[in-house]
């Protein structure tokens, strides 16, 4: 069920909904991490002196400049980690469109879902985003130990799935109903959630996680459905 709900989706990937929301996000995102970098590399030459004097050194010049720079090299890194979860949260805007498509083409038989309003979608992601980066950074420690692996992907796989599975979830049977459907295929989701986490460690690729996410746990929620 979980393969094939995977393969579902990425088979749907030329779906030109499915384009849309993955340019939309992504486009979003970049816009973002470029004026984060605007803003952090100009302010840093505004706010340090062109140089300064240590002792038994002497002067350095080019203080500013080299902060500026060495700020826009550690964004750099950082946007490796920050990328996914913030193209994530903008997308997260638009992925009503995923799992409409993919409704459309596989489940025609199912009534049209209400769709969430804008501000619920923006604080559904910026929730998303926060929880996302906050628990990667609290399990920071760890990433740095021989379980890195299993606690990345265990982890991340957790809040994945209960991201998207809710997701999809609501739309059909509220929260409360989705709530409770999460905790009665608990393993189900976070092993669906854990091999999206994949993804998340291949540079590009990783960009896709969002939209195939959306869509394999549209079939998956259907699946689920159908089933119980």
């Amino acid at each position: 069920m979980i393969f094939s709900s995977i393969a579902d989706a990425i088979a749907q990937l030329s779906d030109p909904r499915f384009r849309s929301v993955l340019i939309k996000g992504v486009g979003l995102t970049l816009g973002l991490l470029a004026a984060t970098y605007a803003i952090i590399f100009f302010a840093i030459q505004l706010l340090f002196p062109e140089s300064i004097t240590l002792p038994f050194i002497g002067e350095i010049t080019f203080v500013d400049t080299l902060l500026s720079w060495a700020s826009v090299v550690l964004m750099l890194g950082l946007s490796v980690f920050l990328m996914v979860p913030v193209a994530s949260a903008f997308t997260g805007l638009f992925l009503e469109d995923v799992a409409d498509a993919v409704e459309d083409r596989h489940y025609p038989n199912v009534a049209t879902a209400p769709r969430v309003g804008l501000p619920e979608a923006l604080r559904e992601g910026a929730s998303f985003l926060a929880v996302l980066i906050l628990a990667n950074i609290a399990a920071l420690v760890l990433y740095f130990t021989p379980l890195a692996p299993f606690v990345f992907y265990g982890l991340n796989g957790f809040l994945l799935g209960r991201e998207y599975f809710r997701l999809i979830a609501v739309r059909r049977i509220g929260r409360a109903g989705a709530k409770k459907a999460f905790r009665s295929n608990l393993m189900t989701i976070w092993s669906a959630g854990a091999l999206m986490a994949v993804p998340l460690t291949i540079p590009v690729l990783n960009l896709l996680v969002p939209v195939v996410g959306a869509a394999a746990f549209t079939h998956l929620y259907h699946r689920i459905d159908a089933r119980a």
